[in-house]
Parts: C-alpha cells; sequence; structure tokens
C-alpha cells in the first residue's frame, strides 16, 4: 500500500500525536510511504535513518497573513501535489482535519484517491471561530474514512454530523519493549532527592492546565497530613510552568516538586519505572480536553497504576478500577483519595499496575494498531 501522509506533527517534534504517526507508519510500510510533515531543528539527521520517506516543509505561520497558516497550505499542497504526480499513491492520509485534512481533500479530490483523516477529539470542541469551524464540518464530511482515537471523539465526530459508516476508531498506542517494567533507574531518585522510604507520584505531558497537575500538587500537604510522604516529578513544557511553581511555593511543597521539562527518550521510560504512581487528573476548561491520554497507556506498559481524570477520551486508555481509578479531576477530595488509595495499598496498587501491562501489550503495541490501520485501507 503506497500513501501519502500529511501531518505537521511528526518526530523528532515532542508530543504524543507525533510519536503515534512516526510509530505507526513505520511498522505500515517502507520507503513507499511518504510522509510530508514540518521541518525542525534535528529533522535532517532523524530522517537518515527512517524507513520511510520523509518530505520536510517549514510550516512556520505569518502574522501578516490571512490566515496566518496561509503559507504552510500552500506548501503542504505544493509537496503533496508533486509527490502524488510522481508516484503511484493508492491512499492520502491527513494527520488532522486543518492544514492537512483540507490539503489532503484538494489533492485526494484531482487525484481521485481516497483520503483518511485523523480526529483527536480537542479540535471539534475548541475550535469554534465561526470559518474555522464551517471548514472542519465541510472536509470531516467528505474524508472516506476518518479515524476517531477513542469512543470520546467518535461521539464528538457524530455531534458535528459525520456519517457513522465513516468512523473507524483506532486507539494510539505503545512501543511495549520500550516502555516496559524493569528497566534500571540508577540515578533517578538521586535527581529529587527521593529518599527509599518516600513514595513518587509522576505526570508527563504538556504544562497546561486542564492537564490537573495543579490538583496533583494541591493534594501533597493533605497527602502529608495523612502521613504519606511523597515527592513529585513532572515531565514536560508549557504555559503554566510558572504557575506550578509559584503554587508549590505557596502551599510549602516547592521541595516537593520537581519540573524536569524534556527529558531523554531513553529516560522517559526509566522515570515511568521509578515512579509509584502516574497521575494526570485532566479535567475540561473551555471545551478544551484530553482526547485519549497515550501517557496512561505509556505507564499502563511500564506496569505503573494510574489516576486520570473523567473527561474527554481517558476511559478508553484507563479502566477505571482495573488499570488505575478515573476521577472528577474538579474535585480534590476524589483526586486525594485516589492517590491516597493507591500509595497506601501495596496489594491493590499492584494488582492494577499489572492489569495494566496485560491491556498494553493486548490492545495497545503499535503493531497491532498498525493492523488496524491496514484493515481499513483494506476494507474501504
Amino acid at each position: 500500500m503506497k500513501l501519502l501522509v500529511l501531518t505537521e506533527l511528526f518526530l523528532p517534534t515532542k508530543g504524543g500525536t507525533a510519536v503515534w504517526f512516526d510509530e505507526v507508519y513505520r511498522r505500515v510500510g517502507g520507503r513507499e510511504i511518504h510522509v510530508v510533515t514540518s521541518d525542525v531543528p534535528g529533522a535532517a539527521e532523524y530522517d537518515v535513518q527512517h524507513s520511510n520517506t520523509v518530505h520536510r516543509v517549514s510550516c512556520k505561520r505569518h502574522w501578516w497573513l490571512r490566515p496566518e497558516s496561509l503559507a504552510m497550505y500552500v506548501k503542504l499542497f505544493i509537496r503533496a501535489f508533486i509527490i502524488v504526480l510522481t508516484n503511484k499513491i493508492d491512499v492520502v492520509h491527513a494527520g488532522r482535519v486543518l492544514p492537512e485534512g483540507l490539503v489532503g481533500l484538494v489533492v485526494a479530490k484531482i487525484f481521485r484517491k481516497p483520503l483518511v483523516i485523523y480526529a483527536h477529539g480537542e479540535e471539534i470542541t475548541t475550535w469554534r471561530q465561526s470559518g474555522k469551524f464551517k471548514v472542519m464540518i465541510f472536509t470531516y464530511h467528505r474524508a472516506d474514512v476518518v479515524i476517531a482515537n477513542s469512543d470520546f471523539t467518535r461521539e464528538e465526530l457524530l455531534k458535528i454530523g459525520v456519517n457513522n459508516k465513516k468512523i473507524v476508531i483506532i486507539n494510539p498506542g505503545v512501543d511495549v519493549e520500550r516502555f516496559r517494567p524493569g528497566l534500571e533507574v540508577k540515578g533517578l531518585p538521586a535527581l529529587v532527592n527521593l529518599r527509599p522510604e518516600q513514595k513518587l507520584i509522576l505526570s508527563v505531558g504538556r504544562l497546561s492546565r486542564r492537564k490537573g497537575f495543579d490538583q496533583v500538587v494541591r493534594s501533597i500537604p493533605k497527602l502529608i497530613e495523612k502521613g504519606v510522604d511523597v515527592q513529585y516529578v513532572i515531565i514536560g513544557t508549557g504555559e503554566d510552568e510558572q504557575y506550578l511553581k509559584t503554587l508549590a511555593n505557596e502551599l510549602g511543597v516547592i521541595g516537593r516538586v520537581h519540573l524536569l521539562g524534556h527529558v531523554t527518550s531513553d529516560d522517559l521510560p526509566r522515570w515511568y519505572n521509578a515512579c509509584d504512581v502516574f497521575a494526570m487528573p485532566n479535567r475540561e476548561i473551555d471545551g478544551d480536553t484530553e482526547g485519549f491520554g497515550m501517557v496512561f497507556v505509556e505507564a499502563g506498559a511500564c506496569a505503573k497504576a494510574v489516576v486520570a481524570g473523567n473527561k474527554g477520551g481517558t476511559s478508553s486508555s484507563v479502566v477505571d478500577g482495573e488499570t488505575g481509578f478515573i476521577v472528577d479531576g474538579e474535585k480534590m477530595l476524589a483526586v486525594i483519595n485516589a492517590l491516597h488509595a493507591l500509595l497506601t495499598d501495596e496489594l491493590c496498587r499492584q494488582k492494577l499496575a499489572c492489569q495494566g501491562r496485560k491491556r498494553a501489550e493486548e490492545k495497545f503495541s503499535w503493531e497491532k494498531v498498525a493492523d488496524e490501520l491496514l484493515a481499513i485501507e483494506l476494507n474501504n
């Protein structure tokens, strides 16, 4: 199967979506998969070893253009047009509805090729500018297949009138060899002054208010009051960095909250292994919510129980009471109780952790995701 894949997000760009597309398409095929993506620092070195054919274009936005992303649309279209013109492409895939989906739609119509668009959830709930929203709906409706990353996203697609027969649910996956239990964690506890008797809570993700990292910070004094000596590590960058530091300082726990920024790809699964519990009690803020939550699957693959919020698509990545606890991220008592239960009940924590690892292996391996993607092409 020869594919044209349009996606602004692709490794070495940081983020779950970039990881998803990189991991799945290298398993779907080789050089016959043409990926058109953003030119970012380190891309040239990265692409040399990639199994797919990767084409880079500048995806910079310009404030003086209307829309600011107009140049990106044009560059994506020109490169995509040339690739389909000079290669026997079978199907066009778009990583998002805008800009990639709209560009993909035009190219697919010109060359009479099927179009597959990914839906992630948050774009449907947050893109409420009248013009942008109308274009989004227009594009989704004209795709041949729309891949929803969760049951939640599927429901959001149905709300805007996308034909149910076009929607296929494929969850993001995880590299179960890279993210696995038993990895060496030597040296990591010392980085945050973690003592042997202390418990470690870990969060991974963009430092955004909807992730609920501030709720975990607020829970720390209460956990200490309950006799749980705890430290908290947050991996990721974002707009809430100073807010989280200020909050930790105000609560008197600044010495227990460690914002590490980005860590290396080798160290990330080691940090999952080093923690006792993974937490991201996400919530919805102004329509912005978690479409799936790949980090919960990564934690589960490393045999760690998780605490998730009940908004968005987390019910597809976490099974409440089986691989972790799903709570109302708005309610502090719910977050505190879930963390306390997991940190103080080792048998429960280990049971959920083992089930999380099993579910990751059976349902979320990248090989399984790739097979599901290929099955769509065979059936449509």
